[in-house]
């Protein structure tokens, strides 16, 4: 499974080393993170819970781990890669702030990645696949609409209400496309010449997304569930991706942040999009939230380089408060 990979590609692409590259590279993107989550400590009334919760804390890479502990009794990073929160709380200087942090190892998700590989595994692929593509698609949706998707995610460790702030730090889209991923990956080892087709199947196109909006769903009311009464909700996620072609950047200089520093000025001639989150996102959230702050921008996660292309992503970011009910 995917998610079994998550530690090691943690270590290429997060703490603060790779702090240090966006700080050069995409400064406003660390800059919007840090704001969004200062800005809910602000929020957060004085009756709420001084506990503060970041899901998908990582090794706290666009994390103001440092403020959020000054600011609250509590600060708790929830991951399933334990080895990078304790990285990320390694670098907090104070002894008193290190005591405020609680790391808890857990599959935010609720076991979905293992619920659909239960499910891979109990097809008879090897009568699948002699039938064809459409054969090998339709038997993948089978296995996403059956897969259980936790709503709310029952997380041990975190309690209903227990938090005055809640942080979903860029985990949401993983949630989906890890498990998306696991199912592509095994149709590449049993039909390689199936692989790369599923876009043509309407069948598997329609329970791709209708897992990635259960998915979505299921994390937002898990939010709304641990947030106190007061509290205030930060959510980060990677909406789009794009890539762009490393000859052309070349010629056309990337928007300059900052000294040395990148930004995403590529002409849409040559930036070809990644769609991430469906585009019913914003409306799932206000479902279950009042959106008190909405931010977008852009960031870069890897600079073209010969033989290989550049890469970003958009970003949402919301301050919000549950409904009432």
């Amino acid at each position: 499974m995917r998610i079994d990979t998550l530690t090691y590609n943690n270590v290429q692409s997060q703490g603060a080393q790779r702090r240090a590259w966006l700080r050069q590279r995409s400064p406003l993107h660390l800059e919007h993170c840090s704001a969004l989550m200062l800005h809910a400590i602000q929020q957060r009334q004085e009756s709420a819970s001084r506990s503060v919760l970041v899901l998908g804390a990582g090794a706290c890479t666009e994390v103001p781990l440092s403020d959020l502990a000054r600011a609250s009794d509590e600060v708790v990073l929830a991951d399933l890669d334990l080895a990078a929160m304790q990285q990320g709380c390694e670098e907090l200087i104070s002894p008193v702030l290190r005591k405020r942090v609680r790391l808890l190892q857990s599959d935010i998700s609720g076991s979905v990645s293992l619920n659909l590989n239960r499910l891979i595994e109990r097809q008879r692929w090897a009568t699948i696949v002699p039938q064809g593509a459409q054969a090998v698609f339709d038997a993948a949706a089978r296995c996403l609409e059956q897969c259980s998707i936790p709503d709310s995610p029952q997380l041990p460790g975190l309690g209903t209400g227990e938090f005055g702030v809640v942080i979903s730090s860029l985990v949401l889209s993983q949630l989906f496309s890890y498990p998306l991923l696991d199912i592509l990956d095994h149709v590449q080892r049993i039909a390689p010449d199936c692989f790369g087709e599923q876009e043509r199947h309407r069948c598997y196109q329609e329970a791709a997304q209708d897992f990635r909006v259960r998915v979505i769903r299921a994390h937002l009311h898990l939010l709304r569930e641990l947030v106190d009464v007061g509290g205030v909700v930060v959510l980060l996620s990677d909406v789009r991706g794009f890539v762009f072609d490393s000859h052309e950047a070349s010629k056309r200089a990337p928007l300059r942040c900052a000294e040395g520093s990148y930004g995403t000025d590529h002409d849409a001639e040559h930036r070809r999009p990644m769609p991430v989150m469906p585009r019913t996102l914003p409306e799932l959230v206000r479902d279950s939230f009042k959106v008190i702050e909405e931010t977008r921008w852009e960031w870069l996660t890897d600079l073209p380089e010969k033989g290989r292309l550049g890469r970003g992503y958009e970003v949402a970011g919301y301050v919000l408060i549950p409904t009432v009910v």
